[in-house]
């Protein structure tokens, strides 16, 4: 009967612990299942490398010349990615 107890308590404990995981998963496929894309609010330099295959070069013009909207904090430049959508979508052909 000891067995059977720890058992349950052991499937207890389980529960907890995958319970808050398993939420979580469930709100992001409702809003994959709704066509939202998860993106971060703001990209960083890494991001539009990865992303849009820009340079580091590319990148500075873009900031100097005033067509990539940025933020900077410290040394950090941070570019909304909502400002970015917006820019891609006005330059579609």
């Amino acid at each position: 009967m000891m067995k059977k107890e720890k058992w349950l308590s052991y499937m207890m404990e389980m529960k907890e612990l995958i319970g808050p995981v398993v939420a979580k998963l469930e709100r992001i496929d409702s809003k994959i299942s709704q066509g939202k894309v998860l993106r971060p609010e703001y990209y960083r330099n890494e991001d539009l490398k990865k992303i849009f295959g820009l340079s580091n070069n590319t990148i500075i013009k873009y900031r100097q010349t005033g067509i990539l909207p940025y933020t900077r904090l410290g040394d950090i430049f941070l570019y909304d990615s909502g400002k970015i959508d917006k820019i891609l979508r006005s330059n579609e052909s």
